[in-house]
């Protein structure tokens, strides 16, 4: 009797994991190829970018500049779709005065590779250091801004190079908290992924603002709440309205007006 339960168990064991895995695999990144759109639809200029990884992958981006910005944007978009599909932020990233390089992970739009946790960390790292290279931006006025998914690239990247601020939108402490709002039956050490903002954050010491919509449908307001309390000072929470992929249209003025007053406040307008 004891030898069939432990059968049994082991082999609930088994389906549970194999069940987290496909779980992993088909939920965490929604690359797209396709680019139907570019800048130019909305009467921006911009440039094509294409740079190395450190593991030696092309990667590709925009670059919008905004007349007269002293302060640039690298901006890590959520995990589906492309660059293509946020031509919305980027409009709002030129009404607050700013240039805007927006990037696309390794195996989204028109960038080699396929997508990792590990792999979009060098990704944001070969971003900067692209930045770095150029001669008509201002180094030291750097905001670093992650949207979801983009908010762990943006929270890993500040922990480890320096930059002037950080914005993070509608993202999560971890992997795992996200999984147990799915799943809440799933043992957090079962998942390979762990996007550990949770832990990097407190290792951020530059300005840092945290935005967040209370009906948010798919990161649950407490989760980015609970990532704003982890993170040391000096940080500010932004609390919104709007869905999960519309708050920068629902809550457009609102992100204008504070976005700027965070950006003056440290010197960066």
């Amino acid at each position: 009797m004891m030898i069939k339960l432990l059968i049994a168990l082991i082999a609930v064991f088994i389906l549970l994991v194999g069940f987290v895995r496909y779980f992993e695999a088909n939920s965490i990144f929604h690359p797209t190829t396709e680019m139907p759109v570019n800048p130019n639809l909305i009467g921006f200029d911009y440039e094509d970018v294409y740079f190395k990884t450190q593991d030696n992958l092309l990667l590709n981006g925009w670059f919008i500049k905004s007349p007269g910005a002293l302060t640039t944007v690298l901006f890590f978009h959520g995990n589906a779709g492309n660059i293509s599909h946020r031509l919305e932020k980027i409009v709002l990233f030129r009404q607050l005065g700013l240039n805007t390089f927006i990037i696309d992970y390794r195996g989204y739009g028109k960038s080699e590779g396929k997508p990792t946790e590990e792999g979009i960390y060098k990704d944001a790292s070969a971003a900067l250091d692209y930045l770095s290279t150029r001669d008509d931006i201002n180094r030291n006025r750097l905001i670093v801004y992650g949207d979801s998914l983009g908010g762990v690239v943006a929270v890993d990247l500040a922990s480890r190079k320096k930059v002037a601020a950080l914005i993070v939108d509608s993202s999560f402490p971890s992997a795992a908290d996200v999984s147990k709002t799915i799943f809440p039956f799933i043992p957090s050490f079962f998942l390979r992924t762990k996007m550990d903002s949770a832990k990097k954050v407190k290792q951020v010491t530059i300005p840092k603002l945290f935005i967040h919509s209370t009906n948010d449908e798919i990161i649950p307001f407490a989760l980015g709440k609970k990532l704003f309390d982890l993170a040391g000072s000096p940080k500010e929470f932004l609390s919104i309205t709007g869905g999960h992929n519309t708050n920068h249209i629902d809550s457009h003025d609102v992100l204008i007006k504070n976005i700027t007053q965070f950006l003056k406040k440290n010197n960066l307008l």
